[in-house]
């Protein structure tokens, strides 16, 4: 696991982060009646029928009424989508099932608690996996196994899919990890780490507070400034002092770091712009050679309209000069 993973862990690890991340991210009207005082950390390790250990990154359960709902928390981190994702979850589901009829966890009327599967995702990509195992199975012409096809969703939660207004302006611990994911410059940074440092004061949130402070020195900070010797910070206060002593020196790194990642990205824009130029520009060369065999040298208002033309312009024409009886009939529109 790296050490990204690892500090998503850590800090939704603590209850205030899962009361944050539900409260402001899944607007459902369950979610009104659950009592997050309750929330409860489950262990996500357990033994397959096959004898293999399975974990599972994070599962809470909190209570809903009289009963218990199990929220399950995937956290992947990659830099794509994973095509099977919703297969993955079936199976932990499963298994999270199978342990808990072992344990006799079941409700008043010896039914399983309702889970909510939630993958949490902030790859630079935007997720285009299907949400719903169903979508991965095949279908069989004439119906009927259909019914059989296994059904579970997940709620997907895309972090760089999320609009400025798709954030809580309300304090929402949650919605600050994401702006600290999604900040622009060491300002944004500074800005949001001091709000956080606000929220995070209390004596009993100390754990929550050296979770973000480790996160931001070992993950966020090193992931903006690849190179740029990060100093030691002990807390979030000191993360925001470090900030605004160095803000305008680390805002110039950013933005060589960002126009450095432009230009390598505008150089393979432009090698593969070239490609499609190259070959555009031999389809032009071709037709010109096969109206001119056909009806002789062309005006510059032809070579003109030919160099302006599109990719499938190109080849409607072509296809036309072997029937047409003149110049105009290559070019007239049907």
């Amino acid at each position: 696991m790296t050490d990204h993973d690892n500090g998503y862990k850590h800090l939704f690890s603590h209850p205030q982060m899962v009361e944050d991340l539900l409260r402001g991210f899944v607007h459902e009207e369950w979610v009104a009646g659950l009592d997050f005082g309750s929330l409860e950390k489950v262990s996500g390790s357990y033994v397959a029928d096959d004898l293999r250990d399975r974990e599972d990154d994070i599962i809470w359960k909190v209570r809903w009424g009289e009963s218990w709902l199990y929220v399950y928390l995937l956290l992947e981190f990659q830099s794509r989508s994973d095509p099977f994702m919703a297969v993955r979850l079936l199976t932990y589901v499963g298994l999270l099932y199978q342990e808990l009829v072992r344990q006799k966890s079941l409700s008043a009327d010896g039914k399983l608690p309702p889970v909510l599967p939630l993958v949490l995702y902030n790859g630079k990509s935007r997720w285009n996996a299907a949400t719903d195992v169903a979508e991965l199975v095949e279908t069989l012409p004439g119906g009927g196994l259909e019914r059989y096809r296994p059904q579970m969703r997940y709620l997907l939660l895309d972090e760089g899919a999320l609009r400025e207004s798709d954030l809580p302006d309300i304090r929402n611990l949650a919605a600050a990890l994401f702006r600290l994911e999604r900040s622009h410059s060491p300002e944004d940074l500074r800005q949001t780490i001091a709000a956080l440092s606000d929220w995070v004061r209390a004596p009993e949130q100390s754990s929550l507070r050296r979770a973000f402070t480790v996160w931001i020195k070992r993950v966020l900070l090193p992931g903006r400034l690849p190179g740029v010797r990060i100093p030691e910070i002990a807390d979030l206060h000191e993360a925001e002092t470090m900030l605004a002593e160095r803000v305008i020196e680390w805002t110039e790194e950013w933005k060589q770091q960002g126009l450095e990642e432009g230009l390598r990205k505008g150089r393979q824009e432009g090698r593969q712009e070239g490609r499609q130029e190259g070959r555009q520009e031999g389809e032009v060369t071709l037709l010109e050679r096969l109206l001119t065999r056909r009806f002789g040298p062309l005006d510059k208002t032809c070579r003109v309209r030919l160099a302006a033309a599109s990719t499938n312009q190109l080849e409607n024409w072509a296809i036309k000069v072997l029937d047409a009886t003149t110049l105009d009939d290559v070019f007239e529109e049907h």
